[in-house]
């Protein structure tokens, strides 16, 4: 079957310089030239083998021809005007949902909630939290903020915002009696851990060149924990030493709750924003720039 189809743009050009009765407007319209607008006339004029407008005084009517078409065009266009505004409208006003660990959200979004929605309050935020593993691909997130290390999927857009930095923290009593010089003095002491962090106290010991049979059997005589909210506070009792992102317990560090003897070191993770082909990606941009300038200005113990 022959496409009795112009192109889509010549139809566009017709369409607005009929509703707008000028060439010239059509194109400020458009955001293209004049030169343009009638050089897609023309073209329709061909298409066709008749004129579709015709000069009146210093402007242009619709010719019988032009009037048949604007009728089916004019409807087309403006049918699919009112379906994008529509959609648009339908998608800036729903809910953007973020999923994100419960540990991360409690012990650092949380307190900047409120100056996120003062400051994006087109964004209409709302959090979903879980201590278990997150699906960044279901249909009911926008995004979800987690650490996470790569290779990134081929079918998520993974936006990095700040690399993962983790330590060992004891309460200032229990770090008194461990030296900040040997690593493996911390042996000494219960192990503290989330399941949901297995690799972080190898990825530690291995840093410190500790002996990972030595590390099995510590954690085997270890206590875990489901969150990392009860892991901070067996660590501030004194219950033993835990592991975590220096980000989760900055605050603690700053407030001498906790002490990181040994300092801190990088993973491979990053904290990363993983958006899902279906997500409104211009709302996931801000909050990826806003989250960046947050991290930015969040003082971090070195």
């Amino acid at each position: 079957m022959i496409n009795t189809m112009p192109p889509l743009s010549a139809l566009r050009a017709f369409e607005a310089t009929a509703r707008l009765g000028s060439v010239t407007a059509a194109a400020r319209e458009l955001n293209v030239t004049h030169g343009a607008v009638s050089r897609q006339l023309r073209s329709l004029d061909e298409h066709f083998g008749v004129a579709l407008f015709a000069k009146a005084g210093r402007g242009l009517e619709l010719t019988d021809q032009g009037e048949r078409l604007q009728r089916g065009v004019g409807e087309a266009f403006a049918r699919l005007r009112d379906s994008c505004s529509r959609l648009k409208r339908d998608v800036e006003d729903a809910p953007f949902t973020l999923a994100c660990p419960g540990s991360l959200l409690a012990r650092w979004f949380i307190p900047r909630l409120d100056r996120l929605h003062h400051e994006l309050p087109e964004l209409k935020l709302h959090v979903f939290s879980s201590e278990s593993e997150l699906d960044p691909r279901s249909d009911d997130v926008s995004a979800t903020l987690t650490f996470s290390a790569p290779p990134w999927p081929a079918d998520m857009r993974v936006i990095e915002l700040a690399s993962e930095h983790i330590c060992a923290v004891a309460s200032p009593q229990l770090a008194a009696r461990l030296d900040p010089e040997q690593p493996a003095t911390l042996f000494a002491a219960k192990l503290l851990y989330t399941a949901s962090r297995p690799q972080a106290w190898p990825q530690w010991a291995s840093a410190h060149a500790l002996d990972s049979a030595r590390l099995d059997q510590a954690l085997d005589e270890g206590q875990g924990f489901d969150h990392l909210y009860y892991l901070m506070e067996a660590a501030v009792a004194g219950l033993g030493v835990a592991i975590a992102p220096r980000l989760l317990v900055a605050d603690d560090l700053r407030s001498g709750r906790l002490v990181a003897p040994w300092g801190f070191i990088e993973t491979p993770a990053r904290l990363c924003l993983w958006l899902p082909r279906h997500a409104d990606h211009r709302r996931s941009v801000r909050l990826a720039e806003w989250l960046k300038r947050e991290l930015d200005d969040t003082p971090l113990p070195r």
